[in-house]
């Protein structure tokens, strides 16, 4: 499997002296059983993982007493292994099929302190009672699929990889236009393929940058989407599995639904028949939001600090969790994608792969419109306002941009595009001009 970037956030919570046991969320399929058992490679005793998916036994014990000292009898007794609390790793997969087994976390936090015990779930929140989750009493980390310059390092791609890492934005000398031409071409790979493990494993099967390896990627794409499918099905409770359905499949229709290659707001007429606002679609959308499967991005109505107070509820984008994924939904051909072919539409995957690179790096996506001005993104950085134009292609013409400029005297905004890097003049004023495989590394440039 592949390094990533969440794993250094692991092993500073594996030695942390105030620990507490942690809970890894994530949509399904995005690598945290994985990253969890890397952690075994950083502890001087032993790993023990127990699945409450795969073993439904282990229910039995966590029905009666969840005392943390009786608990781990029982648990030793089902693997045939002694745990020693102060020198092992306990990791508790597919947590969300038994909800005790999530309530006991409150009381191993409580009164077995010394235990590394960590767990990975999926649709949290959506599958438990309320009373379930231990609030306060565990911590908590956020697992995205992998990031373009994960991308990079899981195909092997050692020097774009580097080019990557070592880029920065303060050196008078920009990336080199072979290398520009090189990362830009691995970007357009990383539209079709995404930053699904599996997906990506598919891809490395098989010849890269072939044909054949994108279409791997992309029957895996359909697979998990299917996956995904028959989860809304089976565990949308009281919301209707129709209305999560057809939000989740139209995203593509949402995403393109003007004509200028800029993500709108979110429509909701046309959606369901009986659908009228927000209202009657907040319980869907919120189901793929803890799901993970969406993205849902603010629309600001003022560029100013803090952007939350700017916003409301009911206005918003939705992106797709990964940019691959949007690709299946959407029946795009990967040749297409490759050779940069497909209209309008490029400017909507390009805004969805800002958003997943921000939020990947603890940015929450947030867009800005006033009266006929819109800009992509725009980010808080020391209670400064940093707006962020996304261009698809080589056009950099951004007047929504000069909008904002003007009317809130910002001195630093960010245009991506597929450009390589220009140098910042006195005659840009405060606009950087960055590549678009540079997003991911915005909250370096603005901390």
């Amino acid at each position: 499997m592949f390094s990533r970037n969440i794993a250094l956030s692991l092993r500073k919570w594996l030695v942390a002296p105030k620990r507490k046991p942690l809970v890894l969320l994530g949509a399904r399929q995005v690598g945290k059983t994985h990253a969890l058992n890397e952690l075994s490679k950083h502890i001087k005793g032993q790993l023990h993982v127990f699945d409450f998916e795969e073993t439904r036994s282990l229910h039995k014990l966590f029905a009666e007493d969840i005392d943390p000292k009786t608990l781990i009898k029982g648990l030793e007794f089902a693997s045939g292994r002694a745990i020693d609390p102060k020198i092992d790793l306990v990791i508790f997969d597919e947590i969300q099929a038994c909800p005790r087994a999530l309530t006991s976390l409150k009381y191993f936090s409580e009164n077995l302190p010394e235990l590394s015990l960590a767990s990975a779930g999926s649709l949290l929140g959506l599958t438990l009672p309320e009373d379930s989750f231990p609030v306060g009493k565990v911590d908590l980390m956020y697992m995205w699929p992998l990031t373009f310059e994960e991308f990079l390092g899981a195909i092997n791609d050692e020097r774009g990889s580097i080019a990557l890492k070592e880029w920065n934005s303060r050196s008078e000398i920009p990336l080199s236009e072979i290398v520009h031409e090189h990362l830009w071409r691995q970007l357009k790979s990383y539209f079709v393929v995404g930053g699904m493990p599996a997906a990506i494993n598919a891809y490395i099967q098989h010849t890269p940058q072939t044909l054949t390896a994108f279409e791997s990627a992309r029957a895996v794409q359909e697979q998990l989407i299917t996956m995904y499918t028959a989860d809304m099905a089976k565990h949308s409770g009281r919301v209707s599995a129709m209305h999560i359905g057809r939000i989740w499949t139209q995203l593509p229709q949402q995403l393109a639904s003007t004509a200028d290659s800029s993500a709108p707001k979110y429509q909701f007429s046309g959606v369901l028949p009986t659908a009228r606002g927000y209202r009657s679609l907040a319980g869907a959308i919120d189901w793929l939001e803890n799901a993970g499967l969406i993205i849902k991005a603010p629309i600001a109505n003022q560029g100013s600090h803090p952007l939350a107070h700017f916003t409301k509820d009911n206005v918003f984008k939705l992106f797709c969790f990964d940019v691959g994924i949007l690709g299946a939904l959407s029946k795009l051909h990967p040749s297409a994608v490759l050779q940069y072919e497909y209209g309008t539409f490029k400017g909507y995957v390009a805004e969805n792969f800002v958003a997943q690179e921000l939020l990947s790096h603890g940015v929450k996506p947030v867009s800005w419109s006033e009266a006929t001005a819109q800009v992509e993104f725009v980010m808080e950085s020391h209670g400064n306002i940093i707006p962020i134009e996304v261009k698809s292609g080589w056009v950099t013409q951004a007047k929504s941009l000069k909008v904002f400029i003007s009317k809130y005297g910002t001195k630093n905004a960010v245009i991506l595009s597929a450009n390589p890097q220009r140098i910042k003049t006195a005659k840009s004023g405060p606009a950087r001009y960055l590549p678009l495989y540079i997003a991911g590394k915005l909250r370096e440039i603005f901390p």
